[in-house]
């Protein structure tokens, strides 16, 4: 019971981390421009800070968790992020907004080094669990930009960043009295679990093949980095531009992005699934051919074809997100998860903050059709390197023997 409860708090940390690190994107894209008088690419500019922490703080968040415990760091992970957020609202210069979005980034940035090192941790089979973990990130993703409209037609953006910064902050209460309190606890183990015990079989490889698979995934990542930060954070503008001759408002802009999220989840399960029961290198090889054809129809796709397009290149983009997690348990021992995801986490981050200033400047200067076919390139980049990965059986396995 313990542990499904700490695996339901680990989903709703990865939803939260998302959706806070992403309201600001649908509050510059539909409200600040209008209530501070700015471009929008102006403006985006001030999120760059957040995710700079959001990547430059993963590695010390490993380091910190391998040393003061994984479970301590992330109740930091819900109470800073909460307060940061609820300071967010409280900005009136884009300094300040700035400001508060950097301290949203340093505590956001725990969640993937240490919280997914908790998702993998104890299990054989990984894909679904990081799959199904990966959909609450998603569906964080997905409900910033729809209760972002909502709350921007229906009153202020400052509370889109107070509510989910308090419901953060209260989780993280939770959860450090759920770790304090079952600490050393055996109760509520199942009573096979105290007849037997499961001996983890960590994977070993020789060294060329390890280091033949972590660069793929870092190359992968890198370039996952700006795809996923293009489509999730411009979405909302894209589809705002792209669907302009429907009448639309900023609620409708919210739900065509939570649908288009929402799809992407779905490629998630999906590909979770399947990297359980077939090699990873498969389903990475088909995730890529998806996003560079998706990509190459959104270059010119409008009206609700472009809502359909942005579905489908969602479904694309977030069905990679699992694979490489994945990668990481079929070649990285425990011990180590924490720190090589660390890495992972800094390359992705640091390309999705240098992406932000890059996607202002591709939009005021070329329009989002030139950012498409930028992104299509890309992809096709990913496919050519997922050719050279190795087919990797599942190296974890479990054996369970009685209890001494």
């Amino acid at each position: 019971m313990r542990d499904r409860l700490h695996y339901l708090f680990l989903n709703v940390g990865h939803f939260l981390d998302h959706l806070l690190m992403l309201i600001f994107a649908t509050v510059a894209a539909l409200a600040l421009t209008r209530e501070w008088g700015m471009g929008y690419g102006a403006l985006i500019a001030y999120a760059t800070p957040g995710f700079v922490a959001f990547g430059a703080f993963a590695i010390p968040a490993g380091w910190a968790a391998d040393r003061w415990g994984r479970e301590a760091m992330m109740t930091l992970f819900f109470i800073g992020c909460g307060v940061s957020s609820t300071a967010v609202a409280l900005a009136t210069t884009p300094v300040q907004i700035g400001t508060a979005l950097f301290f949203v980034g340093v505590f956001a940035a725990i969640y993937h080094p240490v919280g997914i090192a908790l998702v993998l941790e104890g299990h054989a089979k990984t894909g679904m669990r990081i799959a199904i973990n990966g959909v609450w990130g998603n569906m964080g993703v997905a409900v910033a930009a729809l209760l972002t409209g909502l709350l921007i037609d229906s009153g202020s953006w400052r509370t889109a960043f107070v509510l989910p910064g308090l419901i953060c902050a209260l989780i993280g209460v939770a959860y450090g009295w759920l770790i304090w309190r079952t600490a050393g606890n055996t109760e509520g183990v199942s009573a096979a679990n105290k007849t037997t015990r499961t001996v983890v079989v960590e994977p070993v490889f020789d060294r060329s093949v390890f280091i033949r698979v972590l660069g793929v995934i870092l190359f992968t990542t890198a370039l996952g980095g700006l795809v996923f930060q293009s489509t999730t954070f411009a979405l909302p503008k894209v589809l705002a531009e792209r669907v302009s001759d429907v009448d639309t408002t900023a609620t409708l802009i919210g739900w065509l992005a939570f649908l288009a999220f929402a799809v992407g989840s779905v490629g998630q399960l999906v590909v979770g699934h399947f990297v359980d029961r077939a090699s990873p290198r498969i389903a990475f090889m088909i995730v890529a051919t998806l996003q560079v054809l998706f990509f190459a129809l959104m270059i010119s796709a409008t009206g609700w074809w472009a809502a359909v397009v942005a579905a489908g290149f969602m479904f694309a983009a977030f069905g990679q997100i699992p694979i490489n997690d994945v990668l990481v348990g079929r070649v990285a021992r425990s011990e180590w998860r924490s720190r090589i995801l660390a890495i992972r986490y800094t390359v992705t981050i640091s390309v999705m903050a240098s992406s932000v200033p890059f996607i202002a400047w591709v939009h005021a200067h070329h329009g989002f059709g030139t950012l498409f076919g930028i992104l299509s390139v890309t992809a096709a980049c990913v496919l050519l390197a997922v050719l050279t990965l190795p087919h990797l059986e599942e190296p974890v396995a479990t054996v369970t023997t009685p209890a001494e």
